[in-house]
């Protein structure tokens, strides 16, 4: 019989910041439209539960494919969300992902729980979903202090086109 620990233990989950560039080197951010509670209905972050056989990266990778499609996008492992209260289904920590693509390149799909997905301009972007409202704030405010050198390692079009793109974040 496995050990059982008498204490609660949270849940893990990855969510993906996924910044896509459009032809004019505007980015835009990948959303999805919940298909169930909680926030059934509202714009989010893709991301999911960590199951127990993967690591929080193999998450991050399967949950991003199984609602939008998309795979082989490197992601690169931001930040850790640990708010209590962050999550109206119980304690639940969050690994944030992110994640830089062409636009005309990711053939993106709403699938799974995803009920549609969309790209959204940064200068438009709808009300979200649990804490990402927070959470693309602060990327925003992270992305905007980084050197061309480390914004050329996330993409080389955010880079390239900084100064195109930096006026759009919120």
């Amino acid at each position: 019989m496995p050990y059982t620990y008498e204490y609660p233990r949270p849940a893990l989950a990855a969510d993906i910041l996924l910044l896509g560039i459009d032809g004019q080197g505007k980015p835009h951010l990948l959303l999805i439209e919940r298909k169930r509670p909680p926030f059934a209905g509202c714009w989010a972050l893709p991301g999911g539960f960590m199951d127990e056989h993967e690591s929080i990266e193999q998450a991050a990778a399967r949950e991003l494919q199984e609602e939008t499609g998309l795979k082989n996008l490197a992601l690169y492992q931001w930040r850790v969300c640990s708010a209590p209260g962050r999550d109206p289904r119980g304690r639940v920590v969050s690994v944030v992902f992110l994640g830089v693509c062409q636009m005309d390149e990711a053939k993106a799909v709403a699938h799974d729980d995803a009920a549609a997905l969309q790209w959204w301009a940064l200068d438009d972007l709808p009300p979200l979903a649990f804490d990402h409202r927070q959470i693309v704030t602060d990327a925003f405010d992270y992305l905007r202090k980084l050197s061309d050198s480390s914004l050329h390692h996330l993409h080389p079009a955010l880079a390239a086109c900084r100064r195109q793109w930096m006026p759009w974040l919120p």
